[in-house]
């Protein structure tokens, strides 16, 4: 709950600066320059990117709450089991070694949202936060395709 209350406290404070910020893109595209109109219309896009940004990050985020809710309830969420670190982060031979089982799940269950679920947990804890998003993506996909025909 207090991710959600973060996430949206977050959100509240980036929605405040892009009205300012279209609200400073209006005032230059109101002036009566040609340059001032130019540098409004660049300034006024800036808030319809972090619209796009702020929605997509939001429905990624609850997209992969709902499939973790799935997962949690069947049993099938990994178990945070792998060492820490005595601040707390994850000892990362560690998270390499559990890497190859869930890359070897995935490789062999490649329509399975539930391997590529897991197998984003194994790049988050090794570290590859790209990868992660990446098969969080794919995961999030196969499972609305298998929701679709279903």
């Amino acid at each position: 709950m207090k991710t959600k209350i973060w996430v949206a406290l977050v959100a509240l404070l980036l929605v405040f600066y892009l009205i300012v910020t279209a609200h400073r893109g209006w005032i230059l595209l109101m002036a009566p320059e040609p340059v001032a109109k130019l540098l409004g219309a660049a300034v006024f896009l800036l808030p319809v990117v972090g619209v796009w940004a702020l929605v997509r990050e939001v429905m990624f985020g609850a997209r992969m709450e709902k499939l973790a809710k799935i997962l949690e309830a069947e049993g099938g969420l990994p178990p945070d089991t792998l060492p820490r670190t005595a601040g707390g982060r994850i000892v990362r031979e560690a998270a390499d070694a559990e890497f190859e089982k869930y890359r070897a799940a995935a490789e062999s269950e490649p329509d399975d949202w539930r391997s590529w679920f897991r197998l984003s947990c194994a790049y988050d804890a090794a570290g590859d936060r790209r990868r992660a998003r990446k098969s969080m993506r794919d995961a999030i996909a196969m499972y609305r395709r298998s929701a679709a025909t279903v």
